[in-house]
C-alpha cells in the first residue's frame, strides 16, 4: 500500500532544481522501535523511534507480517517523510539533526494481530518492531464521548478529529519545543499552562492584558488587610455546588463535575509542596440562613426587613398578591405545563449532577434548546402574552438548559479559605516568570508560508501606529469573546468568526462594603452566612460571609449583587452614586448600626463595564449553544479557543478548567502528541473523551 503524501509534497520534490539524493546502504537495524506496542484498531497511538547512527532519506513506516521483505506487502502505511541531512527534511528543524522520533498511528479497523513494524529508507529496510498486539474496536473498555455527547454540540473524539486531517499533517508529531502563546491569564489560561507543562511542553508563555492573574476570579481585601485578616469579599465566582440531598428519602446526590476544582487544588497542593503561602484549601459556603433578609415591602416595627424564618411563620410579613389583569389559576397552570415539559424529577437531577455531557445531550434531543420557557408557553403552549410575562419575562431569549436549577439544589457548597483568588495565585511558582502583564493583545495575524501567529499589541501610546509582537507556533486564546471581538484576526471560518462577533455575554454588579464589626451576626436575630435578598430597587441579594462565624474583628458584606437588566442599568450609575445606593439599603435592612459600622471601604465591579472583561459571564441566546460549539472543536491556524463561553456551563470555574483540558487535547492532538492528550483526558476527564 503506497504511503500518504500530499499533491503539493509531490510536485516539489519532482520539480525541485536540488540534486538527486542518494541513498546510501544501511544496517537492517539502524532505525529501532521502542515497545513492546499494544494498539487497538481504529485508534489512535503514538510510536517511538531511535536512530543508531546517521540515518537520512525518505522514511517510511509500515505495518505488515514480521517477515516482510518489502514495503509493498505491507497491511498499511504509516506514513512517510524526510529526516536528516536531506534537502526536504527542513521542515523537522526542532529535532535533533532533523531525524523526528515519534510518530502517530491511526491502526485500520482490519488491522492484523500479530504483525510488526517496518522501517523503510527509500526501498531499504532500515528497522523492524517485535510482534504488535492489536486490539479490536470491540475490546474498548470504556464510552467514546461521542457515544454521550450530542454530535451538533460538544463531542470530541480523538480518532475522528485526526482522521479528518491531511496525512503528512498527521504522520509525524511535533516536537515539544514548539512555542506556544496562551492569551489571557484566567482560569482556562492558567489551567492550559499547567497542562501543557505537565505534558512535559515547557516552552510557552502567558500574555495577560491586567496587572494580576486569575480574570473573573477576583477576590477583594478591603482596607489594605491580607487573606488572613479575613476582611474579604468574592467580587466574581464565590463557591462550589457539592451535593443535593433529598430532606423526604434522605438520598445524597454528588455533583460530580465541580470536582475538577478540588482535583485542581490537590493538584496545586502537591506541585507547590504544601507551601503554606500558596495553599488552597476548602471550607464550607452557607448557601441560606434562617435569619437573611427577605424580599418583601412589609417591615418591622422598627424598620428593619424582616428574616426568611419570621416571614414563614408570620403571613403578615409577606406581599400580597398583586392584582393582575388575568387568572391567577391561567398563571398557575401555565407554569405547572412549562414544568411538565422540562421534567426536571430525581431521575434527570441525577443524571445533571452525575453526567453534565449526557445530560446536555439528553436536553438536545428533549428539545431543551429549541425554546425559553417564555417561547415554550407562548409558541408552543399558545399561552396569553400577559400571562406569559407573568410566568416568565418575555425578555428571556435564553434556552431552557437547566443545569443552574440543578446547581443551586445543592445542600452543601464549598469554598476557598482566605478567597477565591487563592486558587490562580497558587499557579503563581509556575507561570508569573513566564507571564507578560499589560499586554493587551489587539491582531493575531498568521503566516502561511511559516505556520506561525503573530500576536500584536501597543505597548505605550494607544494612538501610536507602532505594536510591538510575538511569534508563535501554537496560541490558545483564553480571553473573553467579549473582547476577542474587537481584536483584528486571521479569516477563520464562517461558523467560528460568527461565535466571536456575536455570543452573549451576561451582565453583573457588586458592591461589597467594610464594617468595623460583623454587627449583623449580634443582632437580636443573628444572620449567620447565607444569601438573602429585598425589594430595595437596584440591590438584589445580600450575601454574608461564610468564614469565621462570630469573629471579633472587622467584616465584610456584600452589600448588592445584581445581574442582567438591572446589573445593566446600576452600571450607568458612578460608582459613588452605586456605592451609596447600597449602603442606604444596609441601613434600612439593620437599622442605624450599619451607619455607624460602616469604615467608608469598599469596592464595586461592574464586569459587563470592565476593561479586561466585557462581560460577567457567557450566557448564550437560543440557537447560539448547539451552533457553535462545533466550532470550538477544531483548530483552525493552529489556534485552539478556551474559556468558559467555549464550555456547555457557564458562570463556574469547572467549566473553565473543563475548557483547558479539552483544548489543551486538542492542541496536542494537533501535534501529534497523543499520548500526551490521553494521559491528561484519563487524568482530568477519563470517563467522557475517546482516546
Amino acid at each position: 500500500m503506497a504511503c500518504w503524501e500530499s499533491t503539493i509534497f509531490r510536485i516539489f520534490f519532482w520539480t525541485s532544481s536540488l540534486l538527486p539524493y542518494c541513498y546510501s546502504s544501511l544496517p537492517h537495524n539502524s532505525v529501532r522501535f521502542k515497545g513492546p506496542l499494544k494498539v487497538h484498531a481504529n485508534g489512535m497511538h503514538n510510536v517511538r523511534i531511535t536512530y543508531n547512527g546517521a540515518v537520512d532519506g525518505q522514511l517510511s513506516i509500515h505495518y505488515g507480517s514480521c517477515n516482510l521483505k518489502a514495503k509493498e506487502e505491507a497491511h498499511h502505511c504509516l506514513g512517510e517523510t524526510h529526516i536528516g541531512d536531506h534537502p526536504l527534511a527542513k521542515r523537522h528543524v526542532n529535532w535533533d539533526d532533523r531525524r523526528p522520533t515519534k510518530f502517530v498511528w491511526l491502526p485500520l479497523v482490519d488491522t492484523p494481530d500479530a504483525g510488526c513494524l517496518h522501517a523503510f529508507i527509500g526501498d531499504e529496510l532500515v528497522g523492524r518492531s517485535t510482534p504488535v498486539t492489536v486490539r479490536k474496536p470491540m475490546e474498548r473498555r470504556s464510552t467514546a464521548f461521542a457515544d454521550i455527547a450530542d454530535a451538533m454540540g460538544p463531542w470530541f473524539d480523538g480518532v475522528a478529529y485526526l482522521q479528518e486531517k491531511e496525512p503528512d499533517h498527521v504522520f509525524v508529531s511535533s516536537a515539544k519545543s514548539k512555542l506556544i502563546g496562551i492569551i489571557g491569564g484566567g482560569m482556562s489560561g492558567l489551567m492550559s499552562a499547567y497542562l501543557l507543562d505537565s505534558a512535559g511542553i515547557h516552552d510557552w508563555k502567558i500574555l495577560e492584558a491586567s496587572g494580576r492573574i486569575g480574570g473573573r476570579v477576583h477576590t477583594t481585601y478591603l482596607n489594605g488587610s491580607k487573606s488572613s485578616d479575613y476582611q474579604y469579599q468574592e467580587m466574581g465566582p464565590m463557591r462550589f455546588p457539592v451535593s443535593i440531598t433529598d430532606p423526604d428519602t434522605n438520598e445524597t446526590i454528588q455533583i460530580l463535575d465541580h470536582r475538577m476544582v478540588f482535583q485542581l487544588a490537590d493538584a496545586l497542593n502537591r506541585m507547590n509542596l504544601h507551601d503554606p503561602d500558596y495553599a488552597v484549601n476548602f471550607i464550607p459556603w452557607i448557601q441560606s440562613s434562617k435569619n437573611q433578609p427577605v424580599s418583601t415591602s412589609k417591615r418591622r416595627a422598627d424598620g428593619t426587613i424582616p428574616g426568611a424564618a419570621e416571614v414563614a411563620a408570620s403571613p403578615s410579613l409577606r406581599d400580597n398578591v398583586t392584582a393582575t389583569y388575568v387568572n391567577a389559576t391561567a398563571v398557575e397552570e401555565a407554569s405547572a405545563a412549562f414544568e411538565e415539559w422540562i421534567d426536571l424529577d430525581t431521575k434527570k437531577i441525577k443524571s445533571m449532577a452525575s453526567n453534565v455531557f449526557k445530560a446536555h445531550k439528553a436536553a438536545v434531543a428533549a428539545g431543551n434548546f429549541n425554546f425559553s420557557e417564555s417561547a415554550y408557553l407562548r409558541y408552543v403552549l399558545n399561552t396569553d402574552l400577559n400571562v406569559t410575562d407573568l410566568v416568565d419575562s418575555t425578555s428571556d431569549v435564553y434556552p431552557s438548559w437547566e443545569y443552574e436549577t440543578v446547581y443551586f439544589s445543592a445542600t452543601t457548597w464549598r469554598t476557598i479559605d482566605q478567597g477565591l483568588t487563592r486558587l490562580p495565585r497558587a499557579f503563581g511558582p509556575l507561570v508569573l516568570n513566564r507571564t507578560m502583564f499589560q499586554t493587551k493583545v489587539q491582531e493575531m495575524s498568521w503566516n502561511t508560508s511559516t505556520e506561525k501567529m503573530t500576536v500584536k499589541w501597543r505597548p505605550g501610546n494607544p494612538f501610536s501606529m507602532e505594536t510591538a509582537s510575538m511569534d508563535f507556533d501554537y496560541t490558545i486564546v483564553a480571553v473573553p469573546f467579549s473582547k476577542v471581538r474587537l481584536w483584528r484576526l486571521p479569516t477563520y471560518t464562517s461558523l467560528l468568526t460568527r461565535a466571536i462577533n456575536t455570543l452573549n455575554y451576561e451582565q453583573s454588579c457588586k458592591v461589597a462594603l467594610h464594617y468595623k464589626t460583623r454587627f449583623w451576626e449580634h443582632l437580636d436575630r443573628p444572620i449567620l452566612g447565607g444569601c438573602g435578598s429585598t425589594n430595595i430597587p437596584g440591590i438584589g441579594s445580600v450575601c454574608f460571609p461564610s468564614y469565621k462565624i462570630n469573629f471579633s474583628g472587622p467584616g465584610v458584606l456584600l452589600a448588592s449583587y445584581s445581574s442582567g437588566t438591572p446589573a445593566r442599568t446600576l452600571g450607568s450609575m458612578t460608582e459613588t452614586e452605586h456605592v451609596a445606593l447600597a449602603q442606604r439599603a444596609m441601613i434600612e435592612a439593620f437599622g442605624t448600626v450599619a451607619k455607624d459600622q460602616f469604615t467608608g471601604a469598599y469596592d464595586r465591579i461592574c464586569w459587563e463595564n470592565n476593561e479586561f472583561q466585557a462581560g460577567a459571564w457567557c450566557s448564550p441566546m437560543l440557537g447560539q449553544q448547539e451552533l457553535y460549539l462545533p466550532a470550538y472543536y477544531h483548530t483552525e491556524r493552529h489556534t485552539v479557543f478556551v474559556g468558559e463561553h467555549t464550555s456547555f456551563t457557564h458562570a463556574w470555574i469547572w467549566s473553565a478548567l473543563e475548557s483547558a483540558v479539552r483544548g489543551t487535547s486538542q492542541l496536542l492532538l494537533d501535534m501529534g502528541l497523543v499520548d500526551e492528550a490521553r494521559e491528561i483526558t484519563q487524568t482530568w476527564m477519563a470517563r467522557w473523551i475517546s482516546m
